[in-house]
Protein backbone atom coordinates (compact mmCIF):
# COMPACT_ATOMS: atom_id res chain seq x y z
CA UNK A 1 0.00 0.00 0.00
CA UNK A 2 1.67 3.56 -1.10
CA UNK A 3 -0.80 5.77 0.69
CA UNK A 4 -0.39 4.33 3.79
CA UNK A 5 -0.83 6.80 6.90
CA UNK A 6 2.29 6.81 9.39
CA UNK A 7 2.69 5.55 12.49
CA UNK A 8 2.05 8.46 15.11
CA UNK A 9 5.11 8.94 17.40
CA UNK A 10 5.94 7.86 21.24
CA UNK A 11 4.63 11.03 22.57
CA UNK A 12 1.21 11.31 20.92
CA UNK A 13 0.59 7.40 21.82
CA UNK A 14 1.55 8.33 25.38
CA UNK A 15 -0.73 11.51 25.00
CA UNK A 16 -3.76 9.37 24.13
CA UNK A 17 -3.03 7.06 27.10
CA UNK A 18 -3.03 9.65 29.21
CA UNK A 19 -6.20 11.25 27.54
CA UNK A 20 -8.29 7.95 27.87
CA UNK A 21 -6.89 7.41 31.20
CA UNK A 22 -8.51 10.77 32.34
CA UNK A 23 -11.52 9.67 30.85
CA UNK A 24 -11.34 5.88 32.23
CA UNK A 25 -11.08 7.00 35.78
CA UNK A 26 -14.32 8.93 35.79
CA UNK A 27 -16.29 6.25 33.87
CA UNK A 28 -14.88 3.49 37.12
CA UNK A 29 -15.87 6.08 39.51
CA UNK A 30 -19.24 6.35 38.54
CA UNK A 31 -19.44 2.59 38.28
CA UNK A 32 -17.99 2.44 41.77
CA UNK A 33 -20.48 4.91 43.17
CA UNK A 34 -23.40 3.34 42.21
CA UNK A 35 -23.19 0.10 43.92
CA UNK A 36 -21.59 1.39 46.58
CA UNK A 37 -24.52 3.85 47.45
CA UNK A 38 -26.93 1.27 46.57
CA UNK A 39 -25.35 -1.28 48.97
CA UNK A 40 -24.19 0.93 51.56
CA UNK A 41 -27.07 3.92 51.73
CA UNK A 42 -26.17 4.80 55.11
CA UNK A 43 -23.04 6.72 53.63
CA UNK A 44 -25.70 8.90 52.33
CA UNK A 45 -27.23 9.66 55.84
CA UNK A 46 -26.58 12.84 58.25
CA UNK A 47 -26.27 11.77 61.69
CA UNK A 48 -23.61 12.12 64.44
CA UNK A 49 -22.35 8.45 63.89
CA UNK A 50 -21.66 9.45 60.50
CA UNK A 51 -20.39 12.17 60.73
CA UNK A 52 -16.78 11.74 59.45
CA UNK A 53 -15.12 12.40 55.92
CA UNK A 54 -13.56 9.04 55.63
CA UNK A 55 -16.48 6.21 54.99
CA UNK A 56 -16.21 2.20 54.73
CA UNK A 57 -17.55 0.42 52.30
CA UNK A 58 -19.93 -2.32 51.85
CA UNK A 59 -17.96 -5.66 51.46
CA UNK A 60 -19.34 -6.61 47.98
CA UNK A 61 -16.92 -3.59 46.79
CA UNK A 62 -13.97 -5.47 47.74
CA UNK A 63 -13.97 -8.75 46.51
CA UNK A 64 -13.27 -10.84 43.00
CA UNK A 65 -16.90 -9.81 41.28
CA UNK A 66 -15.94 -6.06 41.88
CA UNK A 67 -12.95 -6.26 40.52
CA UNK A 68 -14.30 -7.99 37.54
CA UNK A 69 -17.27 -6.06 37.13
CA UNK A 70 -14.38 -3.13 36.56
CA UNK A 71 -12.16 -5.06 34.82
CA UNK A 72 -15.30 -5.88 32.02
CA UNK A 73 -16.33 -1.85 31.83
CA UNK A 74 -12.69 -1.59 30.55
CA UNK A 75 -12.64 -4.17 28.14
CA UNK A 76 -16.11 -2.50 26.71
CA UNK A 77 -14.26 1.03 27.12
CA UNK A 78 -12.04 0.09 24.59
CA UNK A 79 -13.03 -2.61 22.74
CA UNK A 80 -16.36 -0.73 22.04
CA UNK A 81 -14.68 2.44 20.89
CA UNK A 82 -11.90 0.45 18.72
CA UNK A 83 -14.75 -1.64 16.71
CA UNK A 84 -16.81 1.53 16.65
CA UNK A 85 -14.79 3.81 15.07
CA UNK A 86 -11.04 2.46 15.27
CA UNK A 87 -10.82 5.74 18.18
CA UNK A 88 -11.03 5.82 22.07
CA UNK A 89 -11.80 10.09 22.77
CA UNK A 90 -7.68 10.05 23.78
CA UNK A 91 -6.87 8.73 20.28
CA UNK A 92 -9.01 11.21 18.17
CA UNK A 93 -7.89 13.88 20.35
CA UNK A 94 -4.19 13.33 19.20
CA UNK A 95 -5.58 12.01 15.68
CA UNK A 96 -4.44 8.75 16.26
CA UNK A 97 -6.72 5.39 14.82
CA UNK A 98 -5.87 2.00 15.36
CA UNK A 99 -6.80 -0.75 12.41
CA UNK A 100 -6.72 -4.04 11.50
CA UNK A 101 -3.58 -5.09 9.12
CA UNK A 102 -5.63 -5.07 6.32
CA UNK A 103 -7.06 -1.87 6.98
CA UNK A 104 -10.74 -2.32 8.15
CA UNK A 105 -11.54 -2.19 11.54
CA UNK A 106 -10.17 -4.31 14.32
CA UNK A 107 -12.62 -7.56 15.10
CA UNK A 108 -13.57 -8.11 18.69
CA UNK A 109 -11.00 -11.01 18.91
CA UNK A 110 -8.24 -8.59 17.85
CA UNK A 111 -9.39 -5.92 20.23
CA UNK A 112 -9.14 -8.19 23.14
CA UNK A 113 -6.10 -10.09 22.13
CA UNK A 114 -4.65 -6.25 21.98
CA UNK A 115 -5.98 -5.33 25.50
CA UNK A 116 -4.55 -8.93 26.89
CA UNK A 117 -1.16 -7.92 25.66
CA UNK A 118 -0.86 -3.92 26.17
CA UNK A 119 -1.28 -4.90 29.97
CA UNK A 120 2.07 -6.57 30.36
CA UNK A 121 3.72 -4.27 27.78
CA UNK A 122 3.15 -1.51 29.71
CA UNK A 123 3.90 -3.81 32.90
CA UNK A 124 7.01 -4.58 31.98
CA UNK A 125 8.36 -0.97 32.34
CA UNK A 126 6.68 -0.27 29.27
CA UNK A 127 9.05 -2.32 27.63
CA UNK A 128 6.09 -3.45 25.19
CA UNK A 129 5.46 0.14 23.99
CA UNK A 130 8.80 1.42 23.82
CA UNK A 131 9.34 -1.52 21.17
CA UNK A 132 8.00 0.48 18.56
CA UNK A 133 11.70 2.48 18.27
CA UNK A 134 13.79 -1.12 17.68
CA UNK A 135 10.37 -2.44 15.28
CA UNK A 136 11.24 -1.85 11.63
CA UNK A 137 7.09 -1.46 11.45
CA UNK A 138 7.08 1.19 14.36
CA UNK A 139 4.92 -1.73 16.06
CA UNK A 140 4.27 -2.33 19.13
CA UNK A 141 4.05 -5.78 20.99
CA UNK A 142 0.04 -5.27 21.53
CA UNK A 143 -0.31 -4.10 17.62
CA UNK A 144 1.95 -7.47 16.09
CA UNK A 145 -0.33 -9.90 18.56
CA UNK A 146 -3.52 -8.21 17.87
CA UNK A 147 -2.32 -7.78 13.87
CA UNK A 148 -3.54 -4.29 14.29
CA UNK A 149 -1.76 -0.59 13.82
CA UNK A 150 -2.18 2.66 14.74
CA UNK A 151 -1.88 4.97 12.44
CA UNK A 152 -1.26 9.44 12.55
CA UNK A 153 -4.03 11.13 10.96
CA UNK A 154 -3.48 14.43 9.36
CA UNK A 155 -5.01 17.24 10.71
CA UNK A 156 -8.86 18.33 8.82
CA UNK A 157 -8.50 21.58 7.22
CA UNK A 158 -11.19 23.81 9.00
CA UNK A 159 -13.64 25.68 7.01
Amino acid sequence: MTNQLPAPSPFRRLAAIVYDCFLLFAILFVASLIPALLLSPEIMSNNAANNSVVHELNSPLEGAWYRVYLLSLIVAFYSWFWRKSGQTLGMQAWRIKLESSDGGKPSWGQCLIRLAVAVPALGLAGLGYWWIWIDKNGLAWHDRASNTRLRALAKSSKK
